[in-house]
């Protein structure tokens, strides 16, 4: 696969980058935030340790800039970096080399100034070409998007009469004998997708599907030598019906987890995952509510050979439909509470909101309830119940402050099927001023 977007990209970039440079721009936009956090609890399950209810509560920023330097009309460099990401006087990351989580530095980096993206955009008469690190994994809706940076080459060809084509081609690893690991001695060990999409739109709706082919070969030189081949389909729509809009969308993974290269291992873990969801708003002048449903398949049976839970479709980073239960956020800045897994998978959610708008403020409130899609025998699936009520005040134009409380009553799923296990049910609240330039 890399040797023939290799040689694809060579042929592309003779066509498309023979443009001289003639003038200069420069394009900044960006966000800086300032929020305070109170959590009333850091774990569901009452221990000798927590009896009282162990809480936390801190402060914390993050600066974002994008910046796009126009070198010509249609060519660009894209660039963006995140700066003084981190909790007012908290201890700082310890140095290493693992990316954070969405980003192309590491925490401690992040925590000073990290570089995430650097790309060239080249807008052409035949589409839109960008080649390097650049803004990747979203498609479709918000739903299983963790929008950050990919390594990858991207082709968007211009609108067909309503279409608009996709072709996508990423490295997350590579395994290559190089400067940096000059001691690899296999070839082939490399992780990377080739991906292709269709959007079409109409005046008040549109559909998409994505097509992705994944090889993940970073296990070849294992002792029982693998390849994992999975796929993943990405069919969406969205829609305005006079004051409703709808939203929905399908992650379907399917293919081969362990596919193994050798003499008389014949043992095949498939891949089998189901994610989706569907979501309904309706717009009554200031008033507005709605409501949605999401679905993140579990271990389907106790059949080894079927995996859903090593690669799994998920809700994402960017859905957060609670403001406790499966909120990316609240995991990265506080660690996650203990016992809660606050990425969305295995999983149903059934939520109702609604709000209204007045001159400057947003009030909206929401009623959660969740469950486990599959369980161990004994276990009660019931995550349980929130609710979360949230106030916007738009000061300026750009600048906003926001405060929200969630509450949350304790599924008996945390007892793990033991029924003396005593529960604590649990809140927050958080306030954050955003400023957008």
């Amino acid at each position: 696969m890399k040797r023939f977007w290799l040689v694809l990209l060579s042929l592309g970039l003779i066509a498309a980058f023979s443009t001289s440079v003639m003038a200069a721009d420069l394009k900044v936009s960006g966000s800086y935030y300032a929020g305070g956090l109170y959590l009333n609890k850091v774990a569901v399950v009452k221990t000798g340790a927590n009896d009282d209810g162990l809480n936390t509560s801190f402060y914390f920023q993050r600066l974002r800039v994008q910046a796009e330097y126009v070198a010509a009309p249609g060519v660009s460099v894209l660039t963006r970096f995140d700066a003084l990401e981190r909790a007012w006087g908290a201890v700082r990351s310890t140095p290493g080399t693992t990316a954070d989580s969405i980003s192309s530095g590491t925490r401690a980096e992040n925590e000073n100034i990290a570089f995430d993206y650097a790309c060239i955009v080249y807008a052409s008469p035949v589409g839109l070409f960008r080649v390097g690190i650049q803004p990747g994994g979203g498609f479709g809706t918000v739903f299983a998007d963790s929008v950050g940076p990919r390594q990858r080459l991207f082709y968007n060809s211009p609108n067909l009469g309503g279409f608009t084509l996709l072709a996508i081609h990423e490295v997350f690893t590579d395994n290559s004998r190089m400067v940096n690991q000059p001691a690899s001695v296999t070839s082939d060990r490399d992780y990377e997708d080739g991906q292709l999409a269709f959007i079409y739109a109409a005046k008040t709706w549109q559909v998409g599907m994505a097509y992705v082919y994944l090889v993940n070969a970073t296990s070849r030189d294992a002792a029982t030598p693998y390849k994992s081949k999975f796929n993943l389909l990405i069919p969406y729509v969205k829609a305005n019906i006079g004051p409703v809009a709808i939203q929905a969308e399908l992650d379907y993974w399917f293919g081969k987890m362990r596919d193994y290269e050798v003499a008389g291992v014949t043992a095949l873990e498939k891949l089998n995952s189901l994610a989706g969801w569907v979501d309904v708003k309706v717009n009554l002048g200031p008033a507005y509510f709605g409501g949605m449903v999401a679905y993140s398949q579990g271990q389907p049976d106790q059949d080894m050979t079927r995996d859903t839970l090593n690669q799994h479709a998920s809700g994402g980073a960017d859905w957060n439909p609670c403001m406790i239960m499966f909120n990316y956020d609240l995991t990265y800045w506080q660690g996650g509470i203990t016992g809660i897994t606050n990425a969305f998978s295995n999983a149903w959610l059934y939520q109702v909101n609604g709000g209204v708008k007045i001159d400057k403020f947003d009030i909206g409130a929401s009623i959660t309830y969740a469950t486990r899609d599959t369980v161990a025998p004994g276990t009660d699936k019931a995550l349980g119940w929130e609710v979360d009520v949230t106030g916007t005040y738009k000061i300026t134009n750009n600048l906003s402050y926001m405060l929200g409380i969630g509450y949350l009553s304790t599924g008996d799923y945390f007892k793990a099927g033991v029924a003396t296990t005593e529960l604590v049910n649990n809140y927050l609240v958080i306030n954050k001023l955003t400023l957008t330039f």
